[in-house]
């Protein structure tokens, strides 16, 4: 049933998944049902809509994995935007997303998607390996260290930028969600929620943990514990690192 709980929450629909649970409804019975069946389960008219689009494109080939996620954003951007015209605050952030691409592909990290001015990066996916957590902080300081690096350049001195990074490390459920004309291929899980809200914990130009990436790199980075932190919508405190 996780796999199905998590396909209805990328749909906005995880309301659904008690009642499907309680009637027997699986990953691999939903495409049996009929707009007639949801209805008796509940489902309102216009989720019964979405979900009979959504259903027939139902990626089963999805699969659990371990990926270190990385949510990387750009501080200030509200600002940048109230001072500089749209078009140069347009060449900026691709400029600074190019700049964090370059890294990440360096350390074989994939760009899951571009969040505004905000990239969400999986690190072990697609190819698996066991030092994944490892690149990923490698990766994060690299963002660093190419963002100050670009910003000592005559042409970045009077736009400087500045980062936050968060990053966490658990098992996912990798697949294809969406509805309609637009799909993504994007993990599924709460290491996903975990590494955004650590990234909103983070400093300008600084890297942070959860203590689950913290020990899978072990002492070969230096990491200062920051302690427990409440995240917003998880339930238990995490503990974090600024590496």
């Amino acid at each position: 049933m996780e796999r199905l709980s998590l396909w209805l929450a990328s749909l906005g629909l995880e309301r659904y998944a008690a009642a499907f649970e309680q009637n027997g409804v699986d990953f691999g019975s939903i495409n049996l049902l009929s707009e007639h069946d949801l209805e008796k389960l509940g489902v309102l008219l216009g989720h019964r809509k979405i979900l009979l689009q959504a259903i027939p494109q139902l990626d089963r080939s999805a699969e659990r994995r371990q990926l270190t996620v990385m949510f990387c954003d750009l501080v200030g951007s509200t600002s940048l935007s109230n001072r500089l015209d749209p078009e140069e605050l347009r060449d900026i952030v691709r400029d600074y997303q190019a700049t964090v691409v370059a890294v990440v592909t360096r350390y074989q990290g994939h760009v899951a998607q571009y969040l505004g001015d905000g990239l969400l990066i999986y690190f072990g996916y697609p190819t698996a390996d066991e030092a994944s957590a490892e690149r990923a902080v490698r990766a994060g300081i690299g963002i660093i260290d190419a963002i100050e690096t670009r910003n000592r350049s005559t042409a970045s001195a009077t736009a400087p930028l500045s980062v936050r990074i968060g990053m966490d490390t658990g098992l996912v459920v990798v697949g294809q969600v969406g509805a309609g004309g637009r799909h993504e291929q994007l993990a599924l899980g709460d290491t996903p929620n975990v590494a955004a809200r650590i990234q909103s914990l983070a400093e300008p130009d600084t890297v942070v943990i959860s203590a689950r990436t913290h020990r899978l790199i072990g002492d070969v980075f230096d990491c200062t514990d920051l302690g427990e932190r409440t995240l917003k919508g998880i339930d238990q405190p995490t503990r974090v690192w600024r590496v």
